[in-house]
C-alpha cells in the first residue's frame, strides 16, 4: 500500500467483532507481516451475542465462556498471521461505542503509530455493529493525527486509511480500490479462518472470495501468478512522487 519498505510500517485492523479482520484481512496481515511490518488486531467485541450462534447450541453456555473461547480463537488466528490481538469488550449487537471509549481507541493509535489502519466501510444493512465500528475508529484516527498542525495534545502521523470488503459489496456501495496479492501466504489465512470455529460455516465463503478477487487482480495487472488476493477501499487518497 506504500512504497515504504514493510519492515518499517506498522498495521492497524479494527473489527467490530473478534473474527472480522480473519475473513477480510488476514491475508493482507500476513503478507505484511512475513515483509517484516508489525501488525496489531483491535476487535471492539468479542461478537459473543451475534456472531457465536455454534456456540451457543451448547447446553449451559453463558456469555462470559463464550467470550473466553472467542479470545482464545481471534488470538490464535492472530498469531496465525503474525499479529497480536487485543479486544475492547464492548458488547455486541447492539455496539455502542462510547467516547470515552472512543478516547481509549485514539490513544491506541497514538502509542501503536500505524502507517496504514483497516476497518469496516461505513454502510452495511445487514450489520448494525459494523457502521458503529467505522464510526469510532474514523473519529479515533482524526483525534490521534489532529488537525494537521501543532496540537495541545500528543498526537501521531495520519494513517493510510483503508475499509476491508463487506460479506456483500455492492450492497454496501464498497468499490475496490486496492487488491493485495495474497498468494505467498494464502494459506496462513486459511490457517487462521480455521481457528475461528464459532464461525466455521464463513471459512468457504472467504476462501472462494479470495480466489475471485485474486481473478481480478490478475485482469488488472496480467500477472498470472495471482491466484488470491483480498479487496480495500482506499478512504482516503494516497501520496506518491510520480505516476
Amino acid at each position: 500500500m506504500s512504497e515504504q519498505p514493510s519492515s518499517e510500517r506498522r498495521l492497524l485492523v479494527v473489527g467490530a467483532h473478534s473474527a472480522d479482520f480473519v475473513w477480510r484481512s488476514a491475508g493482507a496481515v500476513a503478507a505484511h507481516t512475513a515483509a517484516g511490518g508489525e501488525a496489531l488486531v483491535v476487535a471492539l467485541t468479542y461478537g459473543e451475542r451475534g456472531e457465536s450462534g455454534v456456540l451457543w447450541k451448547e447446553e449451559g453456555q453463558t456469555e462470559e465462556n463464550v467470550k473466553r473461547i472467542r479470545h482464545e480463537e481471534a488470538t490464535k488466528a492472530a498469531a496465525a498471521v503474525g499479529a497480536g490481538f487485543r479486544a475492547f469488550d464492548l458488547g455486541d449487537y447492539p455496539l455502542h461505542v462510547s467516547q470515552e471509549s472512543v478516547g481509549e481507541l485514539a490513544e491506541l493509535m497514538r502509542d501503536f503509530a500505524p502507517h496504514v489502519v483497516l476497518t469496516h466501510p461505513e454502510k452495511d444493512p445487514f450489520n448494525p455493529d459494523h457502521p458503529v465500528a467505522h464510526e469510532a475508529v474514523a473519529r479515533a484516527r482524526l483525534l490521534t493525527s489532529g488537525a494537521g498542525v501543532a496540537s495541545g495534545f500528543r498526537t501521531a502521523p495520519p494513517s493510510e486509511f483503508l475499509a476491508f470488503e463487506p460479506h456483500q459489496p455492492e450492497l454496501c456501495g464498497f468499490t475496490p480500490t486496492v487488491y493485495v496479492d495474497i498468494t505467498p501466504v494464502f494459506k496462513r489465512k486459511v490457517e487462521a479462518m480455521s481457528c475461528m470455529a464459532a464461525q466455521r460455516y464463513l471459512q468457504e465463503y472467504y476462501a472462494q472470495r479470495a480466489d475471485q478477487r485474486g481473478n481480478h487482480a490478475r485482469k488488472v495487472t496480467g500477472n498470472q501468478d495471482i491466484r488470491q488476493a483480498e479487496a480495500f477501499h482506499r478512504l482516503l487518497p494516497n501520496v506518491v512522487g510520480a505516476l
